[in-house]
C-alpha cells in the first residue's frame, strides 16, 4: 500500500513517496543493518530486547517501508505480549534510515500497525520509547498504570496504549511473552478503511 508523507519545513515542502509492506525474509539482512545504524549493538542489553527474544513478532505486523526504487527505508515490528494473563502488543522497534528521520515514514507505520493490531483484536499497546514522539498517538506512561516490565526501564519512556477504550481497567502487573493471535499472519495486501 502507497503512502505520502508531507513534511512542511519553513517555506517549502518535503514530499516522499512509500509503499509499506509486510516484512519478508528478504528483508531481514537490511532491518538488521538499519537497526545497527539507527540503535547500535548495545540494543540487546535492554529490557525489551531480552523479553522480545522469548517471542516471535507477528507477522502481521512487521512492516517495512520501501522507497520508490524498492529500497528499505524503516522498519517496525511488534511483538506479542502478556500482562498477568491479558494479551497486548509490544511496539519495535521503530527504525527509520537516519537521512530519513522526521519526514513522517515512522509515524505512518506507527499508525499503520496500530490500526492494523486493533483490526487482530489487540486492546493494549505497550512500547519503550520518546514519551514526545509516542503521545500524540495517546500513550501514556505506564508505571503508574500498575504495568512492569521483567527489568530495568526509565519509567518516562516506558508507556502504554488504550487501543480499545477502558482495556486497561483492572489490568496490571508484570509484562511477559505473549502468543500471537491465530489470525495474525502476515497478508501482502490489507484491505483498508
Amino acid at each position: 500500500m502507497a503512502a505520502t508523507a508531507f513534511v512542511i519545513r519553513r517555506s517549502w515542502v518535503i514530499v516522499m513517496n512509500f509503499e509499506i509492506v509486510v516484512q519478508a525474509s528478504h528483508h531481514l539482512p537490511l532491518i538488521d543493518c538499519l537497526l545497527n545504524r539507527t540503535f547500535g549493538p548495545e540494543r540487546f542489553g535492554k529490557t525489551v530486547y531480552r523479553l522480545r527474544e522469548q517471542a516471535e513478532a507477528i507477522p502481521a505486523l512487521s512492516k517495512v517501508a520501501l522507497g520508490d526504487n524498492g529500497e528499505l527505508l524503516a522498519s517496525l515490528r511488534f511483538w506479542p505480549i502478556e500482562i498477568e494473563g491479558t494479551p497486548a502488543i509490544l511496539l519495535g522497534p521503530l527504525a527509520v534510515e537516519p537521512s530519513l528521520q522526521g519526514r513522517g515514514v515512522g509515524r505512518a507505520l506507527v499508525r499503520r500497525g496500530l490500526s492494523r493490531g486493533k483490526a487482530l483484536g489487540y486492546d493494549l499497546c505497550v512500547v519503550v520509547g520518546e514519551p514526545e514522539y509516542y503521545q500524540p498517538f495517546g500513550f501514556i506512561e505506564a508505571m503508574p498504570r500498575g504495568l512492569v516490565l521483567p527489568g530495568p526501564v526509565d519509567p518516562r519512556r516506558f508507556q502504554v496504549l488504550e487501543m480499545t477504550p477502558g482495556a486497561l481497567d483492572g489490568v496490571s502487573g508484570l509484562i511477559g511473552p505473549g502468543t500471537a493471535a491465530p489470525d495474525s499472519n502476515g497478508d501482502m495486501f490489507e484491505k483498508v478503511g
